[in-house]
């Protein structure tokens, strides 16, 4: 893509469109295929999932994939891709083989956009999943539905009155509802370019100067999703896989009543979005750092019933989040700068204590096939394991 100035929306378009997926690439796209098909089958019976009904298809699979927070996430930009791209990709393709392709387009300009937006661009608030998600959802339906290079920078400049989504969602259902919001503006934009609606791609820089993001910081041509996507172990929160992944790597096992004390150090950037310090739902329980670990300590591998309303009101977890001290640490620039330490004082004056700088899963600590296939039975969808670009949306449409 080289040193984007002038024409960032144009080089995004024809970057996606001229696309030649490597091995590794649709290696990744299968992945991604699976694991989001597994958690938006593990959503089905959400209490929100009835309203997510009321939803056009691509919006409502995007929803259902991201409700949990169980969906994967590029740690250079800070964006859920899969939950965007995926629904988008799979409700747009008139042919099915299209939709991997197109799924690895959107993808891409997501992962380069988000970087352009940066660090400074989510740490102030934005849900960088939704103002990177509708410009690359427009992508994902162009190639799709075979648009030119053209056409698919005018969708992404039609998108970005949807590039929208703030992080006070977080732990309510605007959150997943944001990221249904920018999966549908992204294919209304598509549609209206496909239809002929002019539009200056310029928009793109504008915006993006705009919200202080810096599109030379756009990334190089390859791989399709550089960095890597992280796939998560437990549903919630990235920012809390690393201290819940620490705890269960605590030295001696324990009995959570002889805990007195419990301290984390972690950079600051890690804390940004885990802003429920005093959760009463389960949605509010999954930005929790306070309950993050007091989940970890009560239940081993928090899974879907720790992050229910009655989880987070149990008396041992509310007893555990008030004893944790958090320290910040300064510096950071993404989810998993530096390393988090914990340290758990005992009411007997012993203590146990663990340091952790990858969680599993992470693009550099990547989940092996057998991995994922045990996620997908935790989700209740180990029969999907088969699963193809060509069946996913039927399948989904089952639901």
């Amino acid at each position: 893509m080289g040193t984007a100035t002038a024409g960032f929306a144009d080089r995004l378009a024809r970057w996606a469109t001229e696309l030649d997926p490597s091995e590794d690439d649709l290696a990744l796209a299968r992945r991604s295929l699976l694991d989001t098909v597994g958690v938006t089958w593990a959503a089905r019976e959400d209490p929100l999932a009835p309203l997510f009904a009321r939803l056009p298809e691509a919006g409502r699979w995007a929803a259902l994939a991201h409700v949990l927070d169980y969906d994967d996430l590029h740690l250079p930009s800070t964006t859920h891709i899969s939950a965007v791209c995926v629904p988008v990709a799979l409700a747009v393709a008139a042919d099915p083989r299209a939709a991997e392709r197109a799924y690895l387009a959107g993808a891409g300009v997501m992962a380069r956009l988000g970087t352009a937006l940066g660090w400074r661009h989510y740490s102030s608030g934005w849900h960088a999943t939704c103002t990177a998600g509708a410009p690359a959802a427009a992508v994902t339906a162009a190639v799709a539905r075979g648009l030119d290079a053209d056409a698919t920078a005018r969708a992404i400049a039609l998108a970005v009155p949807g590039a929208g989504g703030v992080q006070r969602a977080f732990g309510t259902a605007a959150k997943s509802l944001q990221v249904a919001f920018a999966a549908e503006a992204g294919i209304r934009a598509t549609a209206l370019a496909e239809a002929g609606a002019g539009a200056d791609p310029s928009a793109l820089e504008q915006w993006v100067a705009l919200v202080g993001g810096d599109p030379e910081a756009s990334t190089p041509d390859a791989p399709a999703v550089p960095g890597g996507l992280a796939i998560k172990p437990f549903p919630c929160c990235y920012a809390l896989q690393r201290p819940i992944a620490a705890v269960q790597e605590l030295e001696t096992p324990m009995l959570t009543d002889g805990i007195c004390h419990i301290r984390v150090r972690t950079p600051a950037a890690s804390l940004a979005p885990l802003i429920h310090h005093t959760p009463k739902t389960g949605l509010e329980g999954k930005f929790s750092l306070e309950y993050g670990i007091a989940a970890a300590l009560l239940d081993g591998a928090p899974g879907f019933e720790s992050f229910s309303d009655a989880a987070v009101r149990r008396p041992d977890a509310e007893r555990l989040m008030e004893m944790v001290e958090v320290a910040a640490t300064d510096g950071g620039d993404h989810l998993l700068t530096g390393e988090v330490y914990i340290e758990i004082e005992l009411e007997d004056g012993a203590g146990v204590r663990a340091a952790l700088a990858l969680p599993p899963g992470a693009p550099e600590r990547p989940v092996t096939d057998g991995e994922l296939r045990a996620k997908l039975d935790l989700c209740g969808a180990g029969d999907l394991a088969e699963l193809s670009w060509e069946s996913a949306a039927e399948f989904l449409r089952s639901l």
